[in-house]
């Protein structure tokens, strides 16, 4: 009855949605999402045997993934939101000191396929959405397209076709997160996730090593937050519930992200231990602001929890469109389950994004933590920054490696060399846009030497458009 009910009353407010969303006025001037250096591909390649500049690592034997927003079909400006766009993956295979392809994929939710002119992809659907455009991981031996909010990942085949939308064969009982944590110790991942309908309730949920889920515990929760990411110490998940909140009156607007700066909510950090009840999570108070993504965290010995955060003073205050924070900067945040109370220090104070650091180093304190620069006040998130930024966390101080004018990275990922084990010993990978060109290259730096030359150039002959997330998934 339960369920009947939500369709019936979902059905209502997808109709006021639509109506509205169609009375919405056209932007005044080119949408940010839709223009420039974010233009949308309009076809799929496949282009074998790519040019590499300099000697690609031997050790290097996978796959470089990609994924981030592409409408398969022109969307209209007025109603358009960047976190909306059909999920669109990149892909450039490696092995042998050659870039044996490049591949892009649209992930075939319904809407894709039927634009396509194909049959839907087979597979269980979430009732509000199946387009997953946030993350692409490797897990369990499998390749898995992912997003927040209630949508099923997606499994796709190592050419970055959609085989099924796949709830871990079954055993997701709800949604899922663009941001789990892999613990090295036991090779699970750990994931805070969220249902825009339910707006009581987010769920720590852990996939083991084989792919299935073992864990799916509930947090009570108010007001229906965006929980984006979360963090793993040795022992603790840390849970980010800030004031970014599902808001109906958005949705009845029109508007198809519907969810807004609020406020009136709380913001705090929450302590669960990872076998532990949500009912004896300890929350903690932090000033508003809003967290898309964390970097490393780890237990201190004194009991409280440190992690690393990109924050922002405020997000979705004021566009209609994408990310809108007046100013974003690296903090350390120390959370102390005694007092109830997080003590934030800045890092770095330079607007900046997607944190990245040795994997190997998850749960325990690590040295390096790698983010890409943003233009100051930069309010849109319009990529148009050269700089990848190298922050010491132990002896403190920024490195910079600069690409060049006109040269814009994305995201990039720290990739081990299986020949150390020191942090650090490896390479960042990540894809860098040539506006004055229109192409894209794979850059290679070794990590130890950050501010030298890319040690290998993937040259793909294209402008790949700034997504979202990236991951190197080893053969």
């Amino acid at each position: 009855m339960e369920t009947t009910i939500r369709s019936v009353v979902g059905k209502g407010v997808s109709r006021v949605a639509a109506f509205n969303r169609a009375r919405l006025a056209p932007p005044s001037g080119p949408h940010p999402y839709l223009t420039g250096i974010h233009q949308p591909m309009t076809t799929e390649e496949t282009i074998a045997d790519l040019a590499v500049t300099g000697a690609i690592p031997p050790a290097l034997d996978g796959r470089y993934l990609r994924i981030g927003p592409n409408p398969v079909t022109p969307p209209n400006p007025a109603d358009y939101h960047w976190f909306t766009g059909d999920g669109m993956a990149h892909g450039i295979r490696i092995a042998g000191g050659r870039a044996l392809w490049y591949r892009n994929r649209w992930l075939r939710s319904n809407a894709v396929s039927a634009a396509l002119g194909e049959p839907p992809a087979p597979g269980r659907r979430a009732a509000l959405s199946d387009n997953a455009n946030t993350n692409i991981i490797g897990h369990a031996g499998r390749t898995w397209a992912i997003v927040e909010a209630g949508g099923h990942p997606v499994e796709v085949d190592d050419g970055l076709e959609t085989l099924a939308h796949n709830p871990f064969d079954g055993t997701l009982a709800g949604p899922f997160s663009a941001h789990p944590h892999r613990d090295p110790e036991t090779g699970a991942l750990h994931a805070i996730t969220y249902d825009a309908m339910t707006r009581d309730t987010v769920w720590h949920v852990v996939v083991d090593a084989a792919g299935r889920v073992t864990r799916r515990e509930p947090i009570a929760v108010a007001d229906g937050p965006s929980i984006h990411d979360c963090a793993i110490t040795a022992s603790r998940v840390v849970v980010l519930d800030l004031p970014v909140t599902f808001s109906m009156k958005a949705l009845l607007r029109g508007q198809r992200f519907p969810y807004r700066w609020n406020p009136a909510h709380p913001a705090r950090v929450g302590l669960l231990a990872k076998g532990g009840a949500g009912a004896d999570i300890v929350w903690c108070a932090v000033d508003p602001c809003y967290v898309f993504h964390a970097g490393n965290a780890y237990d201190a010995p004194d009991g409280s929890v440190v992690v690393d955060v990109v924050v922002h003073d405020t997000m979705f205050a004021d566009s209609r469109r994408g990310p809108d924070s007046p100013a974003s900067r690296l903090e350390r945040w120390t959370v102390d389950p005694a007092t109830r109370s997080v003590r934030r220090q800045v890092v770095h104070d330079h607007c900046q994004e997607f944190p990245r650091y040795d994997e190997r180093r998850t749960g325990k304190p690590c040295r390096y933590l790698y983010t890409v620069a943003l233009p100051p006040a930069a309010g849109e998130l319009v990529v148009d920054d050269t700089r990848l930024f190298r922050h010491d966390l132990i002896d403190g101080g920024t490195t910079v490696h600069d690409f060049g004018s006109g040269r814009h990275p994305g995201e990039f990922v720290f990739v081990p060399d299986p020949a150390g084990e020191g942090e650090g010993q490896g390479w960042l990978i990540g894809l860098v846009v040539d506006m004055k060109d229109q192409t894209t290259d794979l850059q290679i730096l070794d990590a130890a030497d950050f501010t030298g030359p890319a040690r290998a150039t993937v040259h793909v002959p294209h402008r790949v458009p700034p997504g979202f997330h990236g991951n190197w998934v080893a053969t």
